[in-house]
């Protein structure tokens, strides 16, 4: 599958968090080819599963020999939801509004958007001109409260139209950037869901020997509530966080990102289980993929935040896509760490036997206490 297609396409999908039927509608076509078996759960996540062992190699359900044992399974996350806006008011014909996520205010002003009324209407984020706001306040940020959304229309078709509660998303358009790079919306996390699609696409071409479930969330930018729901649903033995990170740009020092085209960042701390870290680390050599670390000394505030701690705990692992820009309509990665995550994932998922599931659990052989490193 072509990266640069595949990501333009997940990326101009609206998705807004807790409204992400035209991505996940997306993301089934995308997906579906690759897996023996596909579902949507109660909460919205879209769940594909690809059976490992003899089951993945054979027959259209991929479904495990009768009485043979389960195998261990992998589970793959990536949020297809995207930051948005929703009505608060509508007032004097202007829209007043607030956020879905946490759009960076300060580039609001002047985007093209989309209001999902009765029927779509184009508008503008707009404030007060300068000339009317006080010296004192010009170079400050707009707060929300200043800001409005004008549809060009009368107060009267307004109101007949638009209601409080109605979504706003962005009108933001693909742009290719040179030396392989590309902005647009909704990077944050399509780009990992295009990631989770293209190892999928990999593993379909190979033998694995763990379940793998590749599974697009919703509701991460809110709650992560997805993530939460629907590690509890299936039960991984492992699981691996796919979403972006911060890349190294102006103003961001190499201590808070990752460096961009540098391959996925690998995440370190109490959030990710050591020995899925280091089996993350060995695939990555072992297949010479670019790739970095990333200290993460708490709350990473990603998916894996809210799997490992599902049931009574899920040993996790993030990957990172650097990311510059974020929260913004301009979001920009490099396409060739889409894809070198993609490879690393399957790299990862297609080395995993029932050894190392086991060795998730079992006691140190040397005292009979817990192996180190928590889930």
């Amino acid at each position: 599958m072509e990266t640069e297609r595949l990501v333009r396409e997940l990326t101009e999908a609206r998705g807004p968090s807790g409204y992400e039927t035209e991505a996940r509608e997306t993301i089934r076509r995308l997906l579906s080819p690759f897996a023996h078996e596909v579902r949507v759960d109660a909460m919205g996540n879209f769940i594909a599963i690809r059976r490992g062992g003899d089951a993945g190699q054979g027959g259209a359900s991929g479904a495990p020999h009768p009485g043979s044992p389960p195998r261990p399974l992998l589970m793959i996350a990536a949020h297809m939801d995207e930051i948005a806006l929703m009505v608060t008011q509508v007032e004097k014909g202007f829209l007043r509004f607030a956020e879905v996520g946490g759009f960076d205010p300060r580039v609001l002003v002047g985007q093209e958007v989309v209001v999902h009324a009765r029927r779509e209407l184009c508008g503008v984020v707009v404030s007060v001109p300068p000339h009317f706001t006080d010296v004192a306040d010009r170079e400050k940020p707009f707060p929300l409260d200043k800001l409005f959304i004008d549809a060009g229309l009368p107060e009267d078709e307004l109101a007949s139209l638009v209601q409080v509660g109605d979504l706003v998303t962005m009108r933001a358009r693909w742009t290719p950037l040179a030396g392989g790079y590309a902005a647009c919306k909704a990077m944050d996390d399509r780009a990992g869901v295009a990631a989770m699609v293209l190892c999928m696409e990999e593993l379909a071409r190979s033998r694995h020997e763990w379940d793998v479930c590749a599974v697009a969330t919703v509701q991460e930018e809110v709650t992560m509530a997805g993530a939460s729901t629907g590690a509890w649903g299936i039960e991984p033995t492992a699981a691996i966080a796919v979403d972006v990170t911060f890349g190294l740009q102006a103003g961001v020092s190499p201590a808070e990102g990752v460096k961009m085209d540098g391959g996925p960042g690998v995440a370190l701390g109490p959030n990710f289980h050591p020995a899925v870290v280091e089996r993350l680390l060995a695939a990555a050599r072992a297949r010479e993929i670019p790739h970095q670390l990333e200290a993460i000394a708490g709350r990473s505030g990603t998916d894996a935040w809210a799997i490992q701690v599902s049931r009574s705990g899920v040993p996790c692992g993030l990957l990172g896509i650097p990311l510059r820009s974020m929260h913004t309509t301009v979001e920009t990665v490099s396409l060739r760490d889409v894809e070198r995550t993609a490879r690393l994932l399957a790299g990862f998922a297609g080395g995993l036997d029932p050894a190392f599931a086991r060795s998730l659990v079992q006691p140190d052989v040397l005292g009979g206490a817990a192996a180190p490193g928590g889930a």
